[in-house]
């Protein structure tokens, strides 16, 4: 699993076949996607799942902090001649303006990173365009590899489910203990501190004065299709009403917000 992270080609283009896939028809049930529309991505990576969005006429932007995931997409994107605006940027200093309002945001696989969720929250509604929508997805922190413990470079540690749930001085000695350098280590702390649950996501919209408009949950992540040839399949209506309880079994959380009186 370590090496679809290494290789950045790969995992550019396995991004962009589920996008192009499963997150278009997803977005499309909620928002027209028409010629022109404005598309942004907060922690685009390489830009594989804005692909699918410029293929189709959307005029994309992408952010992240990393420059080398920037430069990655500004060079992906050239080979293929298709147009993009890719910016490293801290989101939480990224200024709007008048034109800077997007009619689709795509937040995936990046709230479970944030510490200041409140904050990302807040600062993001001002980049929402009249009637635009949000779409959101991350990993309930409970499943098996919830801890994102994949990128080890040990391979006995990052085929290990669960053992992210460990207490925090029994998490760190073990992934030293295995060999882990330092900044996968911090890295693994942070994705533990940050963690996000259904509840806890759902509480941080409603103090927000999110609207939900649509919630996903699945039990086979549409994007295992890409990685491991495994069949999309949603979580049965009867575990995912049950509280707490799913996050064990929920391995992509799909969402579709809007804002109040927007």
């Amino acid at each position: 699993m370590q090496g679809r992270h290494s290789d950045r080609l790969r995992y550019f283009t396995e991004l962009a076949n589920t996008s192009r896939e499963f997150y278009i028809d997803y977005v499309r049930k909620y928002y027209t996607i028409s010629d022109g529309c404005k598309v942004l991505e907060v922690g685009c990576g390489e830009g594989g799942n804005l692909l699918p969005f410029a293929e189709i006429g959307c005029n994309v932007t992408g952010i992240d902090r990393s420059e080398q995931r920037i430069l990655e997409a500004k060079s992906f994107y050239g080979s293929l001649n298709i147009m993009g605006k890719f910016v490293s940027v801290d989101f939480f200093e990224m200024n709007k303006t008048d034109e800077e309002k997007y009619d689709i945001i795509l937040v995936q696989d990046v709230i479970e990173h944030i510490d200041r969720k409140d904050e990302f929250l807040k600062h993001l509604k001002q980049f929402v365009a009249k009637d635009g929508i949000i779409f959101w997805r991350f990993p309930a922190w409970q499943i098996p590899f919830g801890g994102h413990q994949q990128i080890c470079r040990n391979k006995f540690l990052s085929k290990l489910p669960f053992f992210h749930l460990l207490p925090v001085p029994i998490y760190r000695w073990l992934l030293y203990s295995f060999g882990e350098e330092h900044s996968c280590v911090d890295e693994l702390l942070d994705i533990k501190e940050c963690r996000v649950s259904i509840e806890k996501f759902e509480r941080l919209l409603k103090s927000n004065n999110y609207i939900q408009i649509n919630r996903c949950l699945w039990f086979i992540n549409p994007h295992y299709k890409q990685k491991f040839n495994l069949k999309p399949r949603k979580l049965p209506s009867l575990i995912s009403h049950i509280r707490y309880f799913r996050n064990f079994f929920t391995t992509s959380c799909f969402y579709i917000t809007g804002l109040e009186n927007n």
